[in-house]
């Protein structure tokens, strides 16, 4: 058994492991990385690309010894990347991937090229990308994703990296094979333990949603009164099932979490949120971000609203733009449609809840909202759709 240390996504460790052992097989088995896929295990697919020293590399034809001391960034420590998070964007909006396995070193290799090429050359694009193989989609949507971003980063005046963390010739980790268990590494962020995974994201960066949608309800108050109401974020999390607030919420910086059952997955979204509101326009905007443990899933969210007037000042509109992105294995079942349907039937207990509250009934949304069960949503979602085929028809029949 040979002692390797290595720093993997920011963290530092240290096993104990067979020479033999690949880097692949050391992520994936070892630390439960499991976003790096195994394909050929010949180095031909590129399915296993993770970043070593900042080079992507083929981890399943590279010893994890060959690499002690080296920097490790896998699929899942790009969580947080602004450009892995805009290359998921695009390979959603683009139709980029279908079964997605290929996707973790596809995003990998893409990244790279993003940093490095001075401008959206496609012909470069595919050389670039010709060392990972897909099986499903032809590459046209992929080069198409790769291109956007390229072409939105220069846009922005945001300068390519001709080397992108290339200092040393030769294989990757290469540069510290002469690393030993006295030669420590650099201090950096601890090994998370179990209550330190519930901390909430220290920064709550702008991000561009894969996924918007605008949902829409009425409340029998005047919009002076609903707004009001906004600005105390205790109550409006109130009224949100299945939210929770922890510490003192304030509009630079809330912290809490959201709790989601579907079936037989839960998942328990830690993570913090700011609030900007625009008086002059009754308008406002929510931009949060939220880690689930337990499925390796992130979360990022935004929820711009305003408020209109109707029925003469009486009554008030509130309309709503939900965008979000998902990653991790919840990504994988939170298709679209069924996202979407959840999303209005929420939108629809919390309108229920705000307006018992703002009716001064403060027992109606209790602070700690239960969680939210799949099951009973589908199946309320199923009686719905069967209504409204059954209206349709109905209607159908009265025209004939």
């Amino acid at each position: 058994m040979n002692t390797v240390e290595l720093i993997v996504n920011k963290r530092n460790v240290q096993r104990a492991i067979e020479p033999r052992t690949s880097l692949a097989d050391m992520m994936r088995d070892t630390l439960d990385l499991t976003g790096t896929h195994l394909g050929c295990e010949h180095g031909v697919c590129g399915a296993c690309t993770i970043l070593v020293d900042g080079v992507p590399t083929r981890s399943c034809i590279t010893f994890a010894t060959a690499c002690d001391g080296a920097d490790i960034t896998t699929i899942e420590g790009l969580d947080n990347d602004e450009i892995a998070t805009e290359l998921r964007a695009a390979f959603t909006r683009e139709h980029a991937l279908q079964c997605g396995y290929c996707t973790p070193g596809m995003l990998v290799s893409a990244r790279d090229l993003v940093l490095r090429l001075p401008e959206a050359d496609e012909n470069a694009i595919r050389i670039g990308m010709s060392g990972n193989l897909c099986r499903c989609t032809g590459y046209v949507g992929i080069v198409r994703a790769v291109k956007s971003v390229i072409e939105a980063r220069r846009a922005r005046d945001i300068a390519f990296e001709p080397h992108a963390g290339r200092t040393l010739r030769g294989p990757a980790g290469s540069g510290h094979n002469a690393c030993t268990v006295s030669q420590k590494l650099a201090p950096t962020t601890p090994i998370a333990t179990e209550a330190a995974a519930t901390i909430a994201p220290l920064t709550i960066p702008d991000f561009t949603p894969s996924t918007v949608m605008e949902q829409s309800f009425t409340v029998a108050h005047p919009p002076a009164k609903v707004f009001a109401l906004f600005d105390d974020i205790a109550a409006v999390a109130s009224c949100l099932p299945g939210a929770m607030l922890s510490g003192t919420p304030r509009p630079e910086r809330v912290e809490g979490a959201i709790k989601v059952k579907i079936g037989p997955i839960s998942a328990n979204f830690n993570g913090a949120a700011r609030v900007a509101r625009d008086e002059a326009n009754l308008a406002g905007r929510i931009v949060g971000i939220g880690n689930d443990q337990r499925s390796r899933s992130t979360t990022q969210g935004e929820i711009r609203y305003r408020l209109l007037p109707e029925n003469d000042g009486s009554a008030t509109r509130v309309e709503l733009a939900i965008g979000y992105s998902l990653t991790g294995m919840l990504a994988q079942v939170g298709r679209s449609g069924l996202v979407r349907d959840l999303a209005t039937r929420l939108v629809g207990e919390f309108a229920a809840n705000l307006d018992r509250r703002l009716s001064g009934d403060m027992t109606a949304a209790p602070a700690a909202a239960a969680d939210l069960n799949g099951i009973s949503l589908v199946f309320g979602l199923l009686r719905d759709r069967a209504a409204r085929l059954l209206q349709r028809l109905t209607g159908r029949g009265g025209a004939a």
